[in-house]
């Protein structure tokens, strides 16, 4: 539904520096659409560059009658509450979009086409695009995706919201200009905004789930290397994602995502995250399980370390390696060309 030339306003409202911000901050940093404005009305007149690592210029405005006089003709709503629920206090924001001739991009559990479609103005050129509804109902998966001779590359994580999607989209964007035979598979709502397709992993049933995975990493067979956007994790007691996504793309290699500042789960705080190599271990042997599947090894960790000096991020890093064997980067701050380079030619 989204064309590379519609000009979008990112809605954001209090959240742009925090964690329910993903949606919008990984628009604004991979998004190839130009990005006329971030809505926040607490931090309007600033840009969104001193928030991310972002050499993009957007600025922040206070309301999307400001957006919209700037062409704006898609709102994208980027803030992933708690659960997936729009809040009430949206609806004045949603309405007004409509009521302007914008079309909607939501990636969050509660729909919007029920309620809000009989709003839309112009039918022929305006819409809602309800991300999380599942656009086929797979087969049961058989585990075909091990026969496959390409690599496949799934992120796994110590927790929700590591940079799974980000350290993918990097090394996505480097084996591209590597001009290497690469694919990438989305699955949950930033990914699928950016690139246009995939599958709302969390918004299948159990049962389904791995069948989804493998239908969209056969479609890729023809890839030499595919890559799969990670979810949730492991240690995770509300996560359940981490296993369809192992049985579905029966992976050959794994990235390990974190944030280089955590000792526990984000939430909740009481789960602490263990011994790096004793998780990395648990990771490769639910993968491989006995050798029944493929040989997976963890062969580098993406660290987020935005919330560290550029000084205690390089020690980190250096740290890191040190400890586990493997390679180690913030994909953001340093690039992931080490990783690249690994995966491309073992």
């Amino acid at each position: 539904m989204l064309n590379s030339k519609q000009k979008i306003a990112v809605y954001m409202e209090g959240h742009i520096d925090s964690d329910y911000g993903k949606m919008g901050t990984g628009v604004v940093r991979y998004l190839m659409n130009p990005i006329v404005a971030v809505i926040d009305k607490a931090l309007a007149g600033r840009q969104m560059s001193e928030f991310m690592d972002t050499t993009k210029s957007v600025p922040i405005l206070a309301s999307l009658k400001e957006a919209i006089s700037k062409g704006a003709e898609v709102l994208v709503l980027g803030i992933a509450p708690s659960g997936g629920r729009i809040p009430d206090s949206w609806n004045s924001v949603i309405e007004e979009a409509l009521e302007n001739g914008l079309s909607i991009v939501n990636g969050l559990h509660d729909l919007l086409q029920p309620k809000w479609q009989s709003n839309i103005k112009n039918p022929e050129r305006q819409w809602i695009w309800d991300i999380r509804v599942p656009q086929f109902i797979p087969d049961i998966a058989t585990g075909r995706a091990a026969n496959l001779e390409n690599k496949r590359v799934l992120f796994v994580g110590t927790d929700m919201a590591v940079g799974k999607m980000t350290a993918g989209l990097e090394l996505y964007s480097w084996l591209q200009k590597e001009k290497v035979n690469v694919g990438f598979v989305a699955t949950g709502q930033i990914g699928i905004t950016i690139t246009g397709k995939g599958i709302p992993l969390d918004a299948f049933k159990v049962d389904h789930a791995c069948g989804a995975v493998e239908q969209v990493v056969m479609e890729q067979a023809d890839k030499e290397i595919v890559l799969i956007e990670g979810q949730g994790s492991l240690l995770h007691p509300g996560s359940t994602a981490t296993l369809p996504l192992m049985r579905g793309s029966c992976p050959t290699h794994l990235i390990l995502c974190l944030r280089a500042e955590k000792t526990t789960l984000r939430s909740p705080e009481h789960i602490k995250i263990p011994d790096l190599n004793d998780f990395i271990a648990l990771n490769e042997s639910l993968a491989t399980v006995g050798g029944t599947f493929p040989k997976a090894k963890v062969i580098g960790i993406a660290a987020n370390t935005s919330m560290l000096s550029l000084e205690d991020a390089e020690i980190y890093l250096k740290k890191t390696a040190e400890k586990t064997g493997i390679l180690v980067t913030d994909p953001v701050r340093f690039g992931i060309d080490s990783i690249g380079k690994h995966i491309a030619s073992s």
